[in-house]
């Protein structure tokens, strides 16, 4: 019988977490669950070790050296203290069924060429059912201020890929999904390079690498309510610094981008932030006059 441990990661977040715990901690699916607190400031460590028990384990890393690190914390104790076939990696911010989960973990089971499979993500207004792989092309494309929603949109894929119960894609949502503990580790985890984002496309390459599938279930559908603890933790431009310099990592060392295109990158990038500056700066001067 096939065993499932999951990896939390918290930050700043304890209500969030809690919320979260309170109903999962019943699903007879997971056999294991920790939670890693990313070196909160706000007490989340001591407020979510009360939670601890049989099933639940929470522990604090070092220091917050963002979401790959955290995760792959998690990941670590799992390997050395449980014994589970399959890893969730989940945001807290989810709303999920144990059903899905159930499903999920038979997708794994019954089929040996999966590595990785992820419910549909309900996100705002929009459901994300994967996406393609980037080009250096791409990349650039979403450094372009107001073209960046459109570029993203190509990666998607058209809609009637989607009609059966399971679709090959290349890339998944990172805040929710399953995948197989030794794939997971022959692959070494999540890179630890980037503080936040583009942990998604990493991987992905990764399991390319491999030659592993990845695959989303269209029958299993969860909630996730856009990441709420980096919302409250980093503004704007800090996040959009962060999601560029992911970028400039994933292009070098993934996309193994030549000199020019890296050139192309950064020069886009730094108009964009330019522009935003500029963009913020009004923001200002118009919400004091009113």
């Amino acid at each position: 019988m096939s065993k499932v441990g999951m990896v939390i990661l918290n930050y700043n977040d304890y209500e969030t977490t809690k919320k979260y715990i309170d109903k999962i901690q019943k699903f007879k699916v997971l056999n294991n669950i920790v939670i890693v607190d990313n070196k909160s400031s706000d007490g989340s460590f001591e407020k979510l070790s009360k939670l601890q028990n049989n099933k639940i384990k929470v522990i604090e890393t070092e220091k917050n050296k963002g979401y790959a690190y955290g995760n792959n914390v998690g990941i670590n104790y799992l390997n050395e203290h449980s014994v589970v076939d399959y890893i969730i990696i989940s945001n807290p911010d989810i709303i999920v069924e144990e059903k899905d989960i159930e499903k999920l973990k038979k997708d794994l089971d019954t089929n040996d060429d999966i590595a990785l499979v992820a419910p549909v993500v309900k996100q705002l207004n929009e459901e994300i059912k994967g996406w393609r792989l980037p080009t250096i092309k791409d990349e650039i494309l979403q450094n372009i201020n107001y073209y960046q929603r459109i570029a993203k949109k190509n990666l998607n894929y058209k809609e009637e890929k989607y009609n059966n119960t399971l679709t090959k894609v290349d890339v998944v949502s990172g805040c929710f999904f399953m995948i197989r503990k030794d794939i997971m580790n022959m692959i070494g985890n999540f890179d630890e390079a980037t503080f936040l984002y583009y942990e998604e496309n990493i991987l992905a390459v990764k399991l390319k690498n491999i030659e592993k599938k990845t695959y989303i279930d269209n029958s299993t559908k969860i909630v996730h309510d856009l990441s709420v603890s980096v919302d409250k933790s980093f503004n704007s431009i800090n996040k959009y610094k962060m999601l560029k310099e992911s970028q400039k990592y994933f292009a070098k060392y993934y996309l193994k981008t030549n000199i020019f295109g890296m050139i192309i990158l950064r020069l886009t990038y730094y108009v964009s932030l330019g522009i935003s500056y500029i963009v913020c700066f009004f923001r200002k001067i118009r919400s004091k006059k009113q």
